[in-house]
């Protein structure tokens, strides 16, 4: 939420997950080679210092209570404030883990413009838009608009990558999981008690994580940096991005509720900051491919965080229609056995 569970070319790397899941894989089967698992998840014997499947396991709940948090942070600060605070503690963490690994910032105007580019449709849009949305829709409908950005990367692909060819079976993924959409959304009641405006900006910010996938796999392959100094300059342009943006928009608030702030705080620094280093241990070791099934665990961990702790309200075509979603999602990026 992606950095990501899905990579091609070491510059599909680059790209931070999504708020509370790993960015879309684009195609049904990534094939670059795995980069190494950082030193710091290591021991000294060389071995991850946690098993894979816990680590798997704190990164679902990790990107699943996400947008708990996000909602938590939204009781008391302006939406571009949260998405500002969960940017500056996410690049904190990623500062952090270059200097101890002694990276350096990637260097060329060119590589930091799409970097640029990349933090506003990676980062800065999603995110707030996703603030903005929990405003008025549960935080349990927000994680499952999020889990459908692989059936958007997948119809988005289909145009604009030209290596991804369709397939009856991505093509079946595809339709089931809009229609999951459908379920959650109630469309046969006409959508009533739904706000429009709040579940229109969690399905845009979906859409904007594979958009912003594309813009990365044309532009910023081969730029000889590393994806955690790339991912680095990425989010910390963001967070100028947000810094620029924020005071226009919102006023400093009079008080600072110690609940709502630390839920920014590790929205960034767990949800942002400490899940990219997650994940980029896990695609190292496992692969792509089954780092990515972390995406399917978020809508279910989301939907209980908020039904268990907020008491948001679930009807049964919810959870009918995430199962349909993520069922649809698995299929677009599953392949046919030969």
């Amino acid at each position: 939420m992606s950095t990501t569970a899905s990579s091609r070319t070491p510059a599909s790397e680059t790209a931070v997950p999504t708020p509370a899941g790993p960015a879309p894989a684009l195609a049904p089967a990534p094939d670059s080679a795995p980069t190494p698992v950082p030193a710091s998840a290591r021991t000294p014997a060389g071995r991850p210092a946690l098993d894979w499947r816990l680590r798997f396991g704190l990164l679902s709940l990790i990107w699943g209570f996400s947008f708990l948090l996000i909602k938590v942070g939204t009781h008391a600060y302006a939406p571009f404030q949260v998405t500002f605070g969960r940017l500056l503690f996410g690049t904190a963490v990623l500062v952090a883990a270059m200097a101890v690994k002694r990276e350096r910032l990637p260097r060329g105007a060119r590589t930091w413009g799409h970097l640029a580019v990349a933090a506003l449709l990676l980062n800065a849009l999603p995110f707030s838009l996703f603030a903005y949305a929990e405003l008025t829709v549960p935080s349990t409908l927000a994680g499952i608009c999020n889990a459908t950005s692989p059936l958007w990367g997948m119809a988005l692909s289909l145009v604009a990558l030209s290596e991804d060819r369709p397939t009856r079976r991505r093509f079946a993924g595809l339709g089931l999981g809009f229609l999951g959409v459908l379920t959650v959304l109630g469309a046969w009641q006409g959508f009533h008690g739904l706000d429009a405006t709040g579940t229109a900006m969690a399905l845009l910010a979906s859409l904007s994580y594979p958009v912003g996938w594309i813009y990365v796999r044309r532009t910023l392959a081969g730029t000889g940096a590393s994806h955690l100094s790339l991912t680095g300059a990425q989010l910390l342009l963001a967070t100028v991005q947000l810094a620029v943006v924020t005071p226009l928009f919102t006023e400093l608030p009079h008080a600072f509720p110690v609940l709502p702030l630390l839920a920014v705080l590790a929205l960034g620094a767990l949800g942002t900051g400490l899940a990219v280093l997650l994940q980029y241990g896990l695609v190292a070791e496992v692969g792509p491919t089954t780092a990515q099934m972390v995406t399917y665990f978020i809508p279910v961990i989301a939907t209980a965080a908020g039904v268990a702790i907020l008491h948001e309200p679930l009807a049964w075509s919810t959870p009918v229609g995430a199962v349909i979603v993520v069922a649809g999602a698995a299929l677009t990026q599953s392949r046919a056995r030969s």
